[in-house]
């Protein structure tokens, strides 16, 4: 079974080009307003807040919302916005549109209205130096003779760190690195943790009621939240390579695991599944062939092992911790598949068992209004839980917002191993 890295980009390359702030707003509206409800609108805010920017932060906030466009299509790859301006007027856009295809500075040079030599590209990333499935950005740059490249962050990449800018520089080239910096590295958190530690960001998602409950005692679960809340849960899906859930969540829910939106890349489906006990009648066996299915286990049973992968499955055999399958062993193992991120959809035991092994970067609980109670009723976390409130895992960076009558509050885990 092959792993896909890429999908079909749900936005058309822009074609739009405007030389004033007033044209700008313009394209705001078409290229941007039709999708509002998708989490990258902070991007598309960072944009209008730009107004209020000196120029050289105001062009890097409109690459940063062209970047934006390529979350979910460009892992592993970063996303990438790149603007090229000369004599004060925007004259070329792109960006990193999809896995394998031109990256941002060849899409907005291509873009260009008129020549663009002696112009400056605003960048969100150090430009390539090397081959991959393209060619080095920066002999593009060179080819096109522009003046300066104004950059938002460094490319951590060991085939690129640093020697983009050089590259650029001995070839006359003024580098200015550092404009809207930390903006530019948010953007790209999953590959900068990818790329500097070699494993996957692990992002925990869960929906509870307000008393902590993720479940009636009867075990019921839709829905705890409503549908902005679960739509916005789909976009999520679409912004991580992979989605991982444990065996219990199959059997109670029998989910699918897509984006439930043919707009938006459905995400690698991971099953832990230590006894090999999945239903071959599940949702998720009988979807192998569409949406890639791995199943994580410590079992040694082959003919279900076979069954299974006859049905379009992958089998993962870890090494076991417990009797169980070693999920800091199993997130070393996708990495190594080039999946540079998960989304944890629990239940509460797998979601114990990755806080407790300090795998979790980042939390997002979505939290419902409503109270259900029930001594026995599941929660978010199961498993044996920290001694005391100084031993919990604690986020910083967070934020709250309001998603129809539901919230979401995220925040990055403050010390995660790795």
């Amino acid at each position: 079974m092959q792993v896909p890295t890429g999908g079909i980009a749900h936005e058309p390359k822009g074609t739009n080009r405007w030389n004033s702030d007033a044209d700008s707003k313009v394209w705001m509206e078409e290229a941007s307003l039709k999708k509002l409800w998708m989490p990258w609108i902070p991007g598309l805010f960072l944009f209008l807040r730009g107004f209020c920017m000196d120029g050289k932060e105001k062009y890097m906030a409109l690459a940063l919302s062209l970047a934006e466009r390529g979350r979910g299509w460009t892992s592993p790859n970063p996303m990438v916005g790149a603007v090229i301006v000369k004599d004060g007027r925007i004259i070329g856009e792109g960006w990193h549109e999809k896995y394998g295809e031109k990256h941002a500075e060849r899409n907005a040079l291509d873009s260009a209205t008129e020549s663009v030599e002696g112009a400056t590209m605003y960048v969100t990333l150090e430009p390539c130096s090397h081959y991959g499935k393209q060619p080095p950005c920066t002999d593009a740059i060179i080819e096109a003779r522009l003046k300066k490249v104004v950059v938002g962050s460094g490319d951590p990449n060991p085939l690129v760190n640093g020697r983009g800018f050089e590259i650029l520089k001995n070839h006359g080239i003024e580098v200015e690195y550092g404009v809207l910096e930390g903006e530019c590295k948010a953007l790209n958190k999953h590959f900068f943790h990818y790329i500097t530690n070699k494993k996957p960001y692990v992002s925990l998602k869960y929906a509870m009621t307000v008393d902590g409950k993720s479940a009636t005692e009867e075990g019921v679960s839709k829905w705890i939240t409503g549908e902005e809340a679960r739509r916005d849960a789909h976009f999520l899906r679409h912004s991580h390579m992979a989605i991982m859930v444990g065996i219990n969540t199959v059997r109670l829910d029998d989910p699918v695991l897509t984006c439930h939106d043919p707009a938006l890349r459905d995400p690698v489906r991971i099953v832990v599944d230590s006894n090999l006990d999945i239903p071959l009648s599940s949702k998720l066996v009988e979807s192998a062939r569409e949406v890639p299915l791995l199943i994580a286990t410590v079992s040694n049973d082959e003919e279900k092992r076979g069954k299974l992968e006859s049905s379009g499955c992958k089998v993962l055999s870890i090494p076991s911790s417990g009797g169980k399958v070693d999920v800091v062993r199993l997130t070393g193992e996708i990495g190594k598949m080039g999946i540079d991120s998960i989304l944890v959809e629990g239940g509460g035991t797998l979601s114990w068992s990755f806080v407790e092994n300090g795998l979790v970067d980042h939390v997002y609980a979505y939290i419902a209004p409503t109270l259900l109670g029930g001594r026995n009723a599941l929660t978010p976390l199961m498993g044996k839980g920290f001694p005391s409130p100084d031993d919990g895992l604690f986020l910083e960076n967070t934020s709250i917002k309001a998603l129809g009558r539901d919230y979401l509050l995220e925040g990055d885990v403050k010390c995660s191993q790795g």
